[in-house]
């Protein structure tokens, strides 16, 4: 009878996550129990995969006959020892096949796992293997990443796993250079890959490391197109959390967890993210176990220990390590709202067309003619409790001229674009007579009972709609006027009263909000840089001021009672 100790051992990390012997995220749960799900699911006759147990101990035994390339375990030349998580990434990926012709069921793997937890031994092995063992003729492996320095941080250990591996590299006719490794017997090789490569290659496989550093899609988009003449090519991205929620890696994690939900199935892609569930709290030490799944073997518990006492007590630090050490994902500074709250807040069945006929404020923000300029639609609802729900959708619009100066945005405004969240109009300026037929023909929809505008840039725009019926209030975005509607946003989403389509443009620009007390603790929102962009935001919260004020100005027997309305 076969042994099969790597996958044993992978398949109890799995029932021992799901029973919760072992502490795990919600992520790491549910890719688990997809797992087991699917195990069961393989033995009726129309499920399209199998779990093959000698492809996923085959990948497991040959990276474990691979050598550590530092720390002691390299002074005392150790093999690599895969402890049992690490062993469920390579037999799920590696393991599961396609029923009708045997090949790969997954073509695609995400995995976020944090700082000195290993992720170089995992990365290199797979490019080690699918170099050398996966069977495949004039294998291509890339090692891809944002800079040259990134993409040797899995090339180096990979190669030195090989040169210090002389009878592999012997029996396979492995030739070793300074930035290659190739086998010329069939034409296979591995090599890095830095920034944008550009098209003509044909990778089997598709190394990513720290794609939260990729500024645009371009080197993924160039691997992904690149495999279709590969029967089983393999993209394996491999990275920490990051500060880009508009960059590509944080909308490939939005995929997995779409995945993982049961959202958006893909049954081709492998996910697993390492991280704290929304409500744990990061200052406390014992769920440093839970985001870390090599404490007390690659990283010690002291250090994270230390480094988490320094997050807490040194404020320039924490969102470092928060990203670095818990994999959650933050703005590059003090943010206003907690995006897990926000997520949670997030309907995606929710449409705008089933609020016709319901009344509604507009928000209009104008901040710029040659940028983002957005309407927000929020639809308020009076509670038993007597407080409000709040609802809304935004449109949000961009001149033409403006994508070719956005910079590292250009990317996720080009999917926008695509996607169709963002209106893409003629010209360098943004027409606001656009603007003006649109909440025209929104008002042929819903009961707009205002439209809420800072006279800033849209005092012109104010009097057209005037002409065209609408009620207009003037709205200046002063600290006075907007820390209200920001108190009332941050515990309308805290207690589950605010709801918006989950939004991804709408989402990004709530990450980039910020906010300082002053002295009298009223709030303003800002953004730290100028390509943050908040126009959604803005107009939403002129939007919920206005709700608010009206709350206050009508009598106490009206729906709108006050008592319980955070201002």
């Amino acid at each position: 009878m076969a042994s099969y100790p790597n996958v044993n051992a992978a398949n109890k990390y799995a029932r021992d996550v799901i029973t919760g012997k072992i502490s795990a995220c919600k992520e790491v749960r549910q890719a688990c129990q997809r797992h087991i799900d699917d195990l069961k699911a393989s033995e009726k006759r129309a499920f399209p995969y199998k779990f093959d147990r000698d492809a996923a101990e085959h990948v497991c035994d040959f990276v474990q006959l691979l050598p550590h390339t530092k720390g002691k375990w390299a002074r005392e030349r150790q093999l690599i020892k895969l402890e049992p998580w690490q062993k469920f990434i390579f037999c799920a990926v590696f393991g599961w096949l396609k029923k009708k012709d045997g090949l790969r069921r997954f073509s695609e793997a995400y995995c976020e796992i944090p700082r000195k937890n290993g992720k170089s031994v995992i990365a290199a092995g797979v490019g080690n293997y699918m170099l050398c063992a996966d069977g495949e003729y004039g294998a291509e492996v890339y090692c891809g990443a944002a800079t040259e320095k990134q993409a040797w941080e899995v090339f180096r250990p990979a190669k030195i796993m090989l040169e210090k591996s002389p009878q592999l590299t012997g029996l396979l006719g492995i030739e070793i250079w300074a930035k290659n490794i190739s086998i010329p017997g069939d034409g296979s090789r591995f090599e890095p890959l830095i920034g944008n490569p550009g098209d003509g290659s044909s990778p089997s496989c598709a190394l990513i490391d720290e794609f939260h550093e990729h500024d645009g899609p371009e080197l993924y988009e160039t691997m992904i197109t690149g495999m279709g003449s590969r029967e089983q090519a393999l993209a394996f991205i491999i990275t920490t959390a990051g500060f880009n929620l508009a960059g590509p890696c944080y909308e490939k994690r939005r995929q997995v967890q779409q995945m993982l939900d049961g959202v958006m199935p893909n049954d081709e892609l492998f996910g697993i993210i390492w991280t704290l569930d929304a409500g744990d709290d990061w200052k406390d030490p014992a769920n440093l176990r839970k985001a870390n799944p090599n404490i007390g073997i690659s990283v010690s518990q002291d250090y994270l220990i230390k480094q988490l006492r320094d997050a807490i007590r040194y404020p320039s630090r924490t969102n470092s390590f928060l990203t670095k050490h818990l994999n959650i994902w933050v703005s590059a500074r003090s943010a206003w709202l907690n995006m897990a709250d926000w997520h949670a807040c997030g309907d995606t069945s929710l449409t705008l067309q089933d609020f016709a006929g319901k009344r509604c404020t507009l928000g209009v923000d104008l901040a710029s003619k040659t940028d983002i300029a957005s309407l927000s639609l929020v639809f308020d609802e009076v509670l038993e409790s007597g407080r409000i729900k709040y609802t809304t959708f935004t449109r949000n619009y961009l001149p033409e001229g403006a994508l070719e100066r956005a910079g590292n945005n250009r990317s996720a405004y080009e999917k926008w674009v695509n996607e169709g969240r963002l209106t893409l109009t003629d010209g360098e300026e943004i027409d606001f007579d656009l603007i003006r037929e649109e909440i025209k023909d929104l008002s042929e929809i819903f009961d707009i009972t205002e439209v809420a505008y800072d006279p800033w840039r849209a005092t012109q725009l104010a009097h057209q709609l005037m002409k065209d019926g609408a009620e207009i209030v003037e709205y200046r975005n002063t600290v006075q006027t907007m820390s209200p509607p920001m108190r009332e946003m941050e515990a309308a989403i805290t207690g589950k009263r605010f709801v918006h389509d989950a939004d991804p443009l709408l989402t990004w620009m709530a990450s980039n909000v910020t906010a300082k007390a002053d002295a009298k603790e009223n709030i303003y929102p800002r953004k730290e840089r100028n390509e943050y962009k908040i126009d959604g935001i803005v107009a939403t919260l002129m939007a919920i001021g206005r709700i608010l004020t009206r709350a206050v100005e009508m009598p106490k027997e009206s729906i709108y009672d006050t008592s319980d309305v955070t201002c």
